[in-house]
Order: structure tokens, then sequence, then C-alpha cells
């Protein structure tokens, strides 16, 4: 259940987003997720993408510092309180969220949410107990 996330760090400098995602288009990796948080100096980038391994090649020989992070891709519920539910199991097990992102394809169905805490492999265990839905690798990177 391993799902592989990119991160590329960036300077906070005009241009610099586009140049990543050209870099990525041009070895045909397609975006899935893309979430984005800033300082005064610089950004995280954080991605999921159809072919993490060339996007980690497509960034080095772009001149990027990228690096790659497992994190847990979950189905949730596109309703209110969806994803209340799932975070309740997490904190009710005394699992920190370092940070999460989502998205969803059609209004009304599934909603993929992307989280990276500090114990991967707990929260894995909580979530299945819990009977949420967690993503293969594949299967988030192919949708």
């Amino acid at each position: 259940m391993k799902v592989s996330q990119i991160t590329v760090f960036l300077e906070n400098k005009k241009g610099r987003l586009a140049e990543v995602t050209e870099a990525l288009a041009s070895r045909g990796v397609n975006i899935r997720a893309a979430s984005i948080a800033d300082t005064i100096d610089y950004g995280l980038l954080r991605l999921i993408v159809s072919d993490p391994v060339q996007a980690r090649q497509a960034l080095a020989e772009a001149g990027f510092s990228a690096s790659e992070t497992e994190v847990l891709a979950v189905e949730v519920e596109d309703r209110p309180g969806g994803l209340a539910s799932i975070i309740r199991c997490l904190a009710d097990a005394g699992i920190n969220i370092e940070y999460l992102y989502a998205f969803v394809g059609k209004s009304g169905e599934k909603a993929i949410v992307v989280l990276r805490s500090e114990d991967t492999e707990r929260a894995r265990e909580v979530l299945q107990k819990n009977n949420v839905t967690l993503l293969t690798g594949e299967q988030v990177h192919r949708l």
C-alpha cells in the first residue's frame, strides 16, 4: 500500500513552478495531485504523479532538489463528515497527522485524501482496523 509522493524544494521565485511542470511534462509525467506550502524564501511542492521514477529523473536533470516519501492514500466518502470520521480514528489512536491534501474526481463519488503521519505503519494499521479503504501506489499513480 505504498504511495510515493515527490517533494520538490523550490526557491520562492517567479517561474519556478512553471519550470517544474514543464520538466515533468517533457518526460510524459502526469500530475495527479499537488500541494504547495511556502515560506518567504522557499516552497515545498508535494506531488502525486503517474510515474515517480520518471518524475525524479526529470526534476534532477532540470536541477531541482526532490525527494520521495511514502504517504497513505485513503478513500473518503464525498459528504459532510467523511473526512472527520477518518481523522477521528487516527486522533483516537494518538496518531498525529503532519499534513494532508485531497482531491475528488466527480462530486458525490469518493474523494482521495493523501496524508503523512509521524508513524505511517501504525496509521495504516489503525485505518485498516477501522475499515478505511487504503489505495495502493499503483491505483493512485494511474488515476
